[in-house]
């Protein structure tokens, strides 16, 4: 392929072409992309990151000269033409290496605002090589698109008038590549991902032993086998705390907490996997406890272990909890490619889970409650419609770092109350929905809980949470007014730049250590379902002194 090309077009032809406003606004892109984002960056990231801002930056350019030639202004002498070039390209050179050498000093500063140790350098030329070579591999992509568009521009027109071949040949173009990419590429990684974490799935752990208690899923009398819940739903049946554990971090008297998890193998769709869900919690008189939560899981299939065990601490073991897998692959990949994955198998969960529910006598069913983290927060959201539980709604739901496309926490956020920050809004007067953050919650109010409630946990730095596409053209409402505590000052906003940052850091949000970014910590949950469930006996000072006890929490 690379020979055809070369015979028709010259040898250089795939090296950008000179531009003074290419020139000026790649290098502007350049500078602030290696500005703080909401999370640190390793190198390779911060030269992709970057690679992809040069060549923003210069495709603008590009833009903006073809724009100028076509109004037909007057050109510059030749003269005047060659100095400012080469005194912009002096200048640019310079700029760009004066941000190289900041760029440790930014990432620094940053990385003191999440209490991570100081890095003596981020290794400034092999980002500047890795952001080149990015760069030109963008470039003769770009070219080679334009080529295409050219060919069947000439080919068109032998039928169509020039203008109009050439805008059909422009859209033909842009919709192939789009399906090709969209439609094919990425679906095909998507379900390549997808085996490559099935695969990892189904290793079995030599310390993972089949439980004895007949109360657990997968153990003898369980309708599971304990091979087919897979590696993430073996560590969640194996992990938390006893009864004895419970009551020794509590001082008072527990019960042994209630978990079901079914596998994505255990069975051929997600309405027979919600089907012995159901018949497993029936199985293990879950319905007896005081309260029932449906977890939906992460798009590994993973239920984080400090929520879960959060949850059974503060209501003493008096809790069941349900968990379906639907998928492998991890949240941010299904976000970007496909945000409806496991949004069947959620509302099949809770319809199932649901109606059995609401069979029950009011006064003898446990509360009911929703919560999720990530993609699980986005399914949990989208597991059912207002008309289904209008008659008789759930007790309640903790949604944890929601993705920015969640459609309730979206609609809520918008419309926050004046004078609130969209990383911790209040909206109304809190009865039915709050915020929390590691650092505290929203202001309380007058009204009390509802006895419907939802309450979000997210972190300011949590880019899965706060990715906005509309960066690429305004700013996010949670860069104006005051910084949240664990966002840089440094922080900038420019089109097309923060969108391309903020999209590196969300795939890289659980990077951070934990309580910051997209890695909740146990503190945080326990407040969180202190806050939601209304248990007044959890004061801050008896979770402080509950976070004390257990600081051997798996991951």
């Amino acid at each position: 392929m690379m020979a055809r090309l070369a015979k028709l077009q010259p040898p250089v032809a795939w090296l950008p072409k000179f531009s003074l406003p290419a020139l000026v606004l790649a290098t502007l892109f350049f500078v602030v992309s290696l500005t703080p984002g909401l999370v640190p960056r390793d190198t390779m990231g911060q030269a992709v990151l970057s690679g992809v801002s040069l060549a923003a930056g210069h495709a603008i350019g590009l833009v903006l000269s073809a724009l100028w030639h076509r109004l037909e202004f007057p050109p510059l002498p030749l003269s005047v033409q060659a100095y400012l070039h080469g005194l912009a390209a002096f200048l640019c050179l310079l700029v760009a290496m004066v941000a190289l050498w900041q760029a440790s000093e930014w990432q620094n500063g940053l990385r003191a605002v999440m209490d991570m140790p100081p890095v003596d350098t981020v290794r400034p030329l092999s980002i500047a090589a890795g952001a080149a070579a990015v760069f030109l591999a963008l470039v003769w992509f770009a070219r080679l698109s334009w080529f295409v568009v050219v060919k069947m521009a000439a080919a068109l027109g032998r039928v169509l008038p020039g203008p109009q071949a050439f805008l059909l040949a422009f859209t033909l173009t842009a919709l192939l590549f789009w399906n090709i990419g969209n439609g094919v590429l990425v679906r095909a990684a998507l379900t390549a991902v997808d085996r490559v974490y099935a695969g990892l799935d189904g290793v079995f752990e030599e310390a993972s032993a089949r439980p004895a208690e007949p109360f657990k899923t997968g153990a003898p009398g369980s309708l599971l086998d304990w091979e087919e819940l897979g590696r993430t739903g073996r560590a969640m049946i194996a992990a938390g705390p006893d009864r004895a554990e419970i009551e020794a971090a509590t001082g008072g008297p527990a019960l042994d907490p209630l978990r079901v998890y079914v596998g994505l193998n255990a069975a051929p769709t997600p309405e027979a996997r919600a089907a012995l869900a159901l018949a497993e919690l029936k199985r293990i008189n879950a319905f007896s406890r005081s309260t029932l939560v449906i977890a939906t899981p992460t798009g590994t299939g993973a239920v984080n272990p400090f929520g879960q065990q959060a949850l059974e601490y503060i209501l003493r073991g008096d809790v069941a909890t349900v968990s379906v897998q639907y998928s492998y692959v991890a949240s941010w990949l299904a976000l970007l490619t496909d945000p409806e994955y496991g949004v069947e198998t959620a509302r099949a969960v809770f319809a199932t889970v649901y109606d059995h529910w609401r069979s029950l006598p009011s006064d003898a069913r446990p509360a009911l409650y929703l919560t999720g983290l990530s993609l699980g927060a986005l399914n949990s959201e989208l597991s059912h419609d207002l008309h289904q539980v209008v008659g008789d709604p759930y007790d309640g739901a903790l949604w944890i770092g929601p993705p920015f496309n969640s459609p309730t926490w979206s609609e809520v956020t918008r419309n926050r109350n004046p004078g609130t920050p969209a990383w911790l809004p209040t909206y109304r007067d809190g009865r039915a929905v709050r915020f929390m953050n590691q650092h505290g919650r929203t202001p309380s109010t007058a009204a009390p809980w509802g006895s419907f409630r939802i309450l979000y946990l997210q972190y300011p730095s949590d880019a899965v949470t706060f990715f906005d596409p509309r960066a690429a053209w305004r700013r996010p409402d949670w860069m104006s007014g005051p910084r949240a505590p664990d966002v840089s000052p440094d922080l900038r906003w420019l089109p097309a730049v923060s969108f391309l940052q903020l999209g590196v850091d969300m795939m890289t949000a659980i990077k951070p250590p934990r309580g910051y970014g997209h890695r909740y910590s146990f503190d945080s949950y326990a407040r969180a379902w202190a806050m939601l469930l209304g248990h007044q006996d959890w004061t801050d000072a008896a979770i402080d002194a509950l976070v004390r006890h257990v600081t051997s929490a798996p991951e």
